[in-house]
C-alpha cells in the first residue's frame, strides 16, 4: 500500500468537514471542521484554506511530507477535469477555477469532486453498495442527487453533470425552482420541500421534514404530506429504474435517517408503478458524514493513480 496522504474534504452548505487519509482509508490521522459560509465565494475559499491549515498542522514533519494533494468534493455544476465550479449558489461560486485558486493557497494540487458522484463512490466501495457493480444512490437532503454505478465504475458523463436527479421536470409549468427551471423533482420531496409543504399546511413557519416523520400516526396532515412526498419520489425514481435497471438502490442524505419509514413506503409505491422495470432492493447509506470525505478521497487517489481499497 502507497504511503501517500490526501487531505479528503467535503464542503456543505453548513459545515465543512476534513480528514488526513493513507490509501487504506481506515483511521484518520487527522480530522477538523469549520461552519461554512453562506454565499461569499472568498470567504468559502478562505475557510476551506484555513480547514487544510488545520489538518496540516496536526500532523508531524514526516507526515506532512507524505501528503500529496487535496480533494475537494463540493456540490454543484463543476467541471472536474479542470477544477471549474460553473454554478455553487450556497458556496458563491459562479464560473470560478477553485481548484486553481486553492492549489495557490496551499502549495498543493487540488483535484474537485462532485460531492455526490463522490459520496455515491464511497457507498459502493466502502457502504451500503459494496458487492454490487451496478446501482444508483439517491442523496435527499436539501435538494436531491445520485450517483449512477455502472459496471463497477461511477458514471459522470460526457458532460461530467450526471446524477442531478432533482432537477429533472416532473411537472410541466410546476413549481419555480431556484435552478430557473418549474417543476424539478426536488420541489416536490426534497427534505426541505417537504418541511415546506408541513409548514404550508399547519400553519407553522419552520417545520421540517423531521417534524412530518416524528408526526407520522398522530397528524393526519403529516401522513398526508409524507405519502405525497413518497409518490412523488416513486415516480421519479421509476424512470431511473427502468432507464438503468440497477441491482440495489441506495437511500441517503439527511431524509434516509427515517429508515423504513422511508423505504417501506416507497418501495410498496413503486412495486404498484412498476409494470416495465423490476424494482431492486431498496437499502439505507451506512457511511453517514463521512460518506463524502471517503468518497474523496477515493476520487482522489485514483486522480493520483495510486491504489486504494
Amino acid at each position: 500500500m502507497s504511503d501517500t496522504l490526501v487531505l479528503a474534504l467535503d464542503i456543505g452548505g453548513t459545515n465543512a468537514r476534513g480528514e488526513v487519509l493513507d490509501a487504506g482509508l481506515g483511521r484518520p490521522l487527522a480530522s477538523a471542521s469549520l461552519p461554512t459560509p453562506y454565499g461569499d465565494g472568498e470567504a468559502t475559499l478562505t475557510t476551506i484554506e484555513r480547514l487544510c491549515g488545520q489538518l496540516m498542522d496536526s500532523l508531524d514533519p514526516i507526515d506532512r511530507g507524505r501528503v500529496r494533494a487535496v480533494g475537494l468534493g463540493v456540490p454543484g455544476i463543476i467541471e472536474g477535469q479542470t477544477g471549474v465550479v460553473r454554478l455553487a449558489s450556497n458556496l458563491g461560486w459562479v464560473g470560478t477555477p477553485v481548484g486553481d485558486r486553492l492549489s495557490e493557497r496551499v502549495a498543493l494540487p487540488v483535484h474537485v469532486h462532485h460531492d455526490v458522484t463522490v459520496a455515491g463512490l464511497a457507498e459502493h466501495r466502502l457502504g451500503a453498495g459494496a458487492g454490487t457493480d451496478d446501482l444508483v444512490a439517491v442523496f435527499i437532503g436539501t435538494g436531491i442527487a445520485a450517483t449512477i454505478v455502472s459496471g463497477g465504475q461511477a458514471v459522470e458523463g460526457g458532460l461530467h453533470q450526471a446524477g442531478e436527479l432533482g432537477h429533472v421536470p416532473i411537472v410541466p409549468d410546476g413549481r419555480p425552482c431556484p435552478c430557473g427551471q418549474r417543476g424539478c423533482l426536488e420541489m416536490y420531496c426534497s427534505a426541505r420541500a417537504i418541511g415546506h409543504a408541513y409548514a404550508a399546511a399547519i400553519g407553522r413557519p419552520g417545520a421540517t421534514s423531521l417534524d412530518v416523520v416524528n408526526d407520522l400516526g398522530t397528524d393526519p396532515r403529516a401522513d398526508a404530506v409524507w405519502a405525497e412526498a413518497i409518490d412523488w419520489l416513486a415516480h421519479g425514481l421509476m424512470g431511473v429504474i427502468t432507464l438503468l435497471s440497477p441491482s440495489r438502490l441506495v437511500l441517503g442524505g439527511g431524509l434516509s435517517a427515517a429508515g423504513d419509514t422511508l423505504v417501506v413506503p416507497l418501495r410498496e409505491r413503486l412495486l404498484a408503478l412498476a409494470h416495465v422495470a423490476t424494482v431492486p432492493p431498496i437499502v439505507t447509506a451506512q457511511l453517514g458524514q463521512r460518506a463524502g470525505v471517503l468518497g474523496s478521497a477515493l476520487a482522489t487517489f485514483r486522480r493520483l493513480d495510486v491504489a486504494s481499497l
